[in-house]
């Protein structure tokens, strides 16, 4: 009778010690949804330097144009197509490039 008791007893600490590894890799603060935070976070400090970069190019293209008039002259020419005076302006249009391995 002792030894079921004890048999018993060895089971149920298996059977725990079972439980609480299988909630240390899988559980809700586990190996497993930690290396995935991880992840995350990585991601995370990615992106922000990617913005970080952004806003410095940013930053310096408005200074750019707060301080150079070649600059503002530069950007409307490229955004909105402005000429100066007694310029020309020629437009060429596409032609769809003939492929060499066709048979003529």
């Amino acid at each position: 009778m002792r030894r079921r008791g004890r048999r018993a007893v060895q089971y149920l600490l298996v059977f725990v010690g079972c439980v609480l590894v299988v909630d240390a890799l899988v559980g809700e603060k586990g190996l497993l949804e930690m290396l995935k935070k991880r992840q995350e976070y990585r991601a995370a400090e990615q992106a922000l330097t990617d913005v970080r970069a952004e806003n410095s190019r940013l930053r310096e293209e408005a200074r750019s144009l707060q301080e150079d008039a070649q600059a503002i002259e530069d950007l409307a020419r490229r955004e909105l197509g402005l000429i100066k005076p007694g310029e020309k302006l020629f437009i060429i249009k596409d032609v769809p490039p003939t492929d060499s391995r066709r048979p003529k």
